[in-house]
């Protein structure tokens, strides 16, 4: 393959874009080599600027759960944006969407949509701080909730340690709020509540991670940090940008039979265009102005282009039901990988949920941000730049969920299982 249009868009990027990008990870610095350049996608194969053709693992990071350009969902959004883009006013589609969320997800009454994920996970931690009156949360090393001040911090030494920034800009009086334990370790939950609990208004977590490569922790542990948190009067947020519509239509808590204290959704909830969306319980949900005091506002909150996509994609999703259908094609390509890993002795390990899977190059079992971290970097980007050659589009980073979607075919699978062996064999040489 050739990569010479990319590359020289690239270096134009690069004069009016910071890094030439406008999100860090599209740079491509952590498997080396320069990014493409997207022209268009169709189903589950995306095109680049040169014409090179890839079956796509990314889905713009999960939220085409039915393909790229499905039909149906292009349509709703001609339809409706025949009759304008964004109003700033309240329309009849966020009320349909609204119900949509509520119908599907047993652990919320009321919702407000928003414009992004990092928006939803700001804003359930400002209404459980408003909530509980308390100022400190506890959040996952590993687990990514967006750039917000709060929760870009990253793990001390100690199981229970406050947080200290994870980037420049963030202050440290502001970082320190923020208690940061391992990922499926309950007892460092127990000794951090029995330390702070007074003053912890949530915990937030992603119910299976995937901003550390995809990690599942078990039920049982889902099911001590709900008693825990209402032990001690805290609020538990479970953060389903990720996960929320794509394991279930109701969500991860419809696999785990957990119920949150507040949920945040994005990705698969605007078909592909910026949204997001927290909820919870109509007690809690009505702290939040104009009812309440905790404000949070956004002019383009709700607009009725991802309203339409985002119903649309919701109507289908519950009409068709894919999920035992995802499941089952994640099984094959789970299946595939683990023979060609024991017949060409690769260390790695794959972890896979429904649709979502990480294959890291490991020979650790993969159960928290430590052992993810265990991983060859380097051989993951050898494997990465090897498979773009070979028209198989990964998630350009080691730590990040691939996904599968309903467009998918098991052809797609079979052809791309052909193509990791012929990966594994480059990787051996």
């Amino acid at each position: 393959m050739k990569f010479e249009r990319s590359k020289q868009l690239f270096e134009e990027a690069k004069k009016y874009l910071v890094g030439g990008v406008n999100s860090p990870v599209r740079a491509f610095k952590s498997v080396g080599g320069e990014p493409i350049f997207i022209k268009k996608g169709k189903g589950s194969r995306i095109w680049d600027e040169d014409n090179n053709e890839y079956i796509d693992y990314v889905l713009s990071w999960g939220p085409l759960i039915l393909g790229h350009a499905n039909e149906q969902i292009v349509n709703a959004i001609k339809q409706i944006s025949n009759f304008g883009t964004s109003f700033g006013a309240p329309t009849e589609l966020e009320i349909e969407m609204a119900k949509a969320v509520v119908d599907a997800v047993k652990s919320v009454e009321m919702v407000r949509f928003v414009s992004s994920g990092t928006e939803a996970t700001m804003s359930a931690i400002r209404l459980a701080r408003g909530y509980t009156k308390r100022k400190k949360i506890i959040k996952f090393d590993g687990c990514y909730h967006g750039h917000g001040d709060s929760l870009l911090v990253s793990a001390g030494s100690g199981v229970a340690t406050l947080g200290i920034p994870g980037t420049p800009g963030i202050p440290e009086e502001l970082a320190s709020l923020t208690i940061v334990l391992p990922y499926n370790n309950i007892d460092a939950v127990k000794e951090a509540f029995e330390k702070y609990g007074e003053d912890i208004a949530c915990v937030i977590i992603e119910p299976v991670a995937g901003n550390m490569g995809v990690v599942a922790p078990s039920k049982e542990y889902h099911q001590e940090l709900r008693e825990i948190t209402k032990k001690y009067g805290a609020l538990l947020i479970w953060d389903e940008v990720m996960t929320g519509f794509r394991l279930a239509y109701g969500g991860a808590q419809e696999l785990y039979g957990i119920e949150p204290d507040i949920t945040t959704f994005g990705k698969v909830i605007g078909g592909g265009l910026p949204v997001g969306a927290y909820g919870g319980k109509r007690e809690i949900m009505e702290y939040v102005a104009p009812v309440g005091p905790v404000y949070q506002a956004g002019t383009l909150s709700g607009n009725p282009l991802a309203m339409a996509a985002g119903l649309k994609q919701l109507q289908i999703l519950k009409e068709k039901n894919p999920y035992p259908s995802l499941d089952e094609k994640g099984k094959i390509l789970e299946d595939g990988i683990n023979s060609l890993i024991q017949k060409y002795d690769i260390k790695a390990r794959v972890n896979r949920v429904g649709s979502m899977i990480t294959l890291f190059f490991t020979d650790k079992d993969v159960v928290d941000f430590e052992t993810a971290k265990s991983s060859d970097t380097e051989l993951f980007g050898r494997f990465f730049r090897k498979m773009l050659q070979l028209g198989v589009y990964l998630p350009p980073s080691q730590f990040e969920a691939a996904f599968l979607s309903d467009a998918h075919s098991k052809e797609d699978i079979n052809e791309t299982l052909n193509k990791i062996e012929e990966a594994f064999r480059y990787l051996k040489k």
